[in-house]
């Protein structure tokens, strides 16, 4: 049964199309430095806000309409809602999906109804993927919506919570496996705490580590071989998570011998309620090699929490595959919608109109950052910029053959260190708008 029958795939109709339901830069044969769009972007579709959104927000009940779906959390409706996810993600062309345990499969009375409950809808899941070619870019646990987990899940206070945690996570590994998923991602949602007068933050902290530690083991047993993912996200709900950006995050797997397992998510909304933006945190995770995977959205500049829009602005998509580019590519982690559309847009349509304009918008983003690589004055402004570090003195420095009565005597002698060099930001922003 085909749920949107007055939609006919997504095609590629280049710029000059007026065709709303069309992409006009995403061409996915299109080859950028030596490989396609479709290999570079590694697209992929959230479950959660495409399929499970309702546009509730704090202040008024849900007002997306979805016609396929009964109201109920049975097992038949979570089936039928693959079927419909699927043909979602077929006619946009999306190459990935990525889901939570509890998107797709509703919570029973038990944790092993659950397990139940999910095995049955990932009968079909996997029966989809293999009808229409579309492969699983990570899976993950819901360890936040359950009130079980209002002290956090591998942090909570109570040792049975951090059982079911483990449990819950256990078994959306072994799915996610068992669904050829290529990465398996931790989102701490309450990893964090409200009031330091009643946390053990160390202790806190060590539970965590322990909780990856079991969940790489465990890898190991059951033959996964994806890359393990941690996503950083400053705050909200909790009022400080513990893997607040790229920095805490690497400072904490570096701690706990867990950088030869895990890389990082980055998503824009998270770096920006971290007061970075999404450029910083993807070339610091980078350049410690911890770049993994992206969750591509962005938030709005007047509101103050994660609104999760879908990502239009060309700078942040351009500046975001600068960061790709310059790592070479982001495999086997992808970029993920994790984006809804507004409580206003509330019909189906809408959802091929957001993904539409996002896929574009990091086409148009490739294609302006090769560009830019291709002519090399960025670079060449960079490099120009550390020029003396590469003779004399400054190769001293860098080679580690020199202390601090060395430069003190060097400076001696040279009398003054002169700033010699202008930053020449106001033309580094034009050149980039020569590009846009």
């Amino acid at each position: 049964m085909a749920f949107f029958t007055d939609i006919s795939k997504i095609e590629y109709e280049g710029p000059g199309s007026k065709n709303p339901l069309s992409f006009k830069h995403y061409n996915a044969d299109e080859v950028v430095e030596g490989k396609t769009m479709r290999e570079h972007l590694r697209f992929s579709v959230c479950y959660w806000h495409t399929f499970r959104g309702t546009g509730a927000d704090p202040f008024g009940a849900g007002t997306l309409q979805r016609p396929w779906d009964d109201g109920t959390e049975s097992v038949e409706n979570a089936i039928n809602r693959v079927r419909v996810a699927f043909e979602f993600i077929e006619k946009l062309g999306a190459p990935f999906y990525c889901f939570h345990d509890r998107d797709v499969a509703p919570e029973g009375a038990s944790l092993a109804e659950s397990n139940k409950n999910l095995d049955a809808v990932a009968d079909v899941m996997l029966e989809e993927q293999q009808r229409s070619g579309v492969q699983l870019l990570w899976g993950t646990a819901n360890l936040f919506s359950h009130p079980r987990f209002m002290h956090g899940a591998a942090t909570s206070c109570n040792a049975d919570v951090f059982a079911y945690a483990a449990a819950q996570v256990k078994k959306a590994m072994e799915v996610t496996h068992r669904l050829g998923g290529v990465n398996y991602v931790f989102w701490g949602g309450r990893e964090g705490y409200m009031n330091l007068y009643n946390t053990d933050m160390k202790r806190e902290l060590d539970h965590l580590a322990k909780f990856m530690h079991m969940a790489v083991d465990h890898a190991r047993v059951i033959g996964f071989t994806g890359q393990f993912l941690f996503e950083p996200k400053p705050k909200e709900p909790t009022k400080h998570q513990y893997d607040f950006d790229a920095a805490a995050c690497l400072n904490f797997l570096r701690q706990y011998d867990l950088m030869d397992h895990v890389k990082l998510n980055i998503e824009t909304n998270h770096a920006t309620l971290a007061g970075h933006t999404m450029m910083h945190e993807l070339i610091y995770s980078s350049i410690q090699g911890a770049l993994g995977s992206i969750d591509a959205n962005t938030g709005d500049l007047l509101l103050g929490w994660d609104t999760d829009q879908f990502p239009t602005d060309i700078y942040l998509t351009a500046q975001c595959m600068l960061a790709i580019l310059g790592q070479g590519g982001l495999a086997p982690g992808g970029v993920n919608f994790d984006a809804k559309v507004r409580r206003e847009s509330f019909e189906p349509v809408d959802l091929f109109h957001a993904h539409i304009g996002g896929m574009d918008a990091f086409a148009r983003g490739l294609k302006i950052a090769a560009a830019i690589r291709a002519d090399g004055a960025l670079a060449e402004v960079v490099k120009n910029r550390y020029r003396s570090y590469d003779e004399g003195i400054g190769s001293r420095i860098e080679a580690g053959d020199v202390s601090f009565a060395d430069l003190e005597g060097y400076i001696l002698e040279k009398g003054e260190a002169q700033p010699n060099e202008s930053g020449r930001q106001e033309m580094l922003e034009n050149l980039i708008n020569q590009y846009v």
